[in-house]
């Protein structure tokens, strides 16, 4: 297990860079962590680094956005907070998204656990006493 540490926001592009370089050949990667941790705000990050040419938001209504990079690869953003049932996914054709090769970020992924691939990595992402935060992948 690995571990980044994020001590005020001015770190978090660098460690979007040390993450996606540790986890290259991953392409699900679900995030965990409390209301307020950064899931939402490291998945900017890593948008950011790999290249997203648009605003990177939280799907928490639509429950996926999609983004572009400059080299037009897909990225998928899932918000499963408001799901009240994880066969809504099954409406979304969570698979097409999942399995699609392409990275897709899943945050809140244990209101769904048993959809996740088995082989996606699971990120936990913990806000320390001084407020930093803790990534544990």
């Amino acid at each position: 297990m690995s571990t980044l540490v994020i001590h005020s926001l001015d770190q978090i592009d660098d460690a979007a860079k040390e993450f996606l370089k540790a986890t290259d050949h991953t392409p699900v990667i679900a995030f965990s962590g409390e209301l307020g941790a950064g899931k939402t705000t490291f998945i900017q990050a890593l948008c950011r680094t790999l290249g997203v040419i648009t605003e990177v938001n939280s799907p928490t209504f639509s429950l996926i956005n999609e983004y572009f990079t400059s080299e037009n690869e897909s990225i998928f953003h899932f918000d499963l907070y408001r799901i009240e049932d994880p066969g809504e996914l099954f409406d979304l054709g969570y698979e097409e998204y999942f399995f699609s090769g392409n990275r897709c970020f899943i945050e809140w992924p244990e209101k769904a656990s048993h959809l996740i691939p088995v082989d996606a990595l699971i990120a936990t992402i913990a806000v320390a006493d001084d407020g930093s935060r803790e990534i544990q992948f």
